[in-house]
């Protein structure tokens, strides 16, 4: 199996709202392939997705039930800790919800966390050892 990500699929609860948040808070454009049960966002390389949770749960043969932290936050890697602290600034005055204001982190660099409206985790970060350019 090649290592690589194609997808990444989150169950939303409203997709329209999602949608909207992922537009206006992100400042992202939906794709060509988005319809009015999926929406698709073009990420340098993969894809992020977004589905009605009891549909995915479905598909997917499981319970749609379940709250709390799911164990897998998204990260959003800036190339600097000012990067960091403008996108939360801003993301504050939209009223996202910050759910770890901007700090130095344990393993070297500068992070905060987002929420999204179903609760997904993002990690907005400096890492000092990855290069973007």
């Amino acid at each position: 199996m090649e290592q690589r990500l194609s997808i990444i699929t989150l169950g939303v609860s409203d997709l329209i709202k999602s949608t909207s948040f992922y537009e206006q808070q992100f400042g992202w454009i939906k794709s060509s392939f988005s319809n009015e049960n999926i929406t698709f966002f073009e990420l340098q390389g993969m894809q992020l997705s977004l589905y009605e949770r009891s549909a995915l749960a479905k598909d997917a043969t499981v319970s749609d039930q379940g709250t709390g932290f799911r164990g897998i936050p998204l990260a959003y890697n800036t190339r600097a800790e000012k990067e960091v602290d403008d996108l939360i600034a801003r993301f504050e005055k939209k009223g996202v919800d910050i759910i770890k204001k901007p700090e130095k982190a344990a393993w070297g660099g500068y992070s905060s966390y987002i929420s999204d409206p179903d609760g997904y985790l993002w990690e907005i970060a400096y890492n000092p050892f990855i290069n973007l350019d």
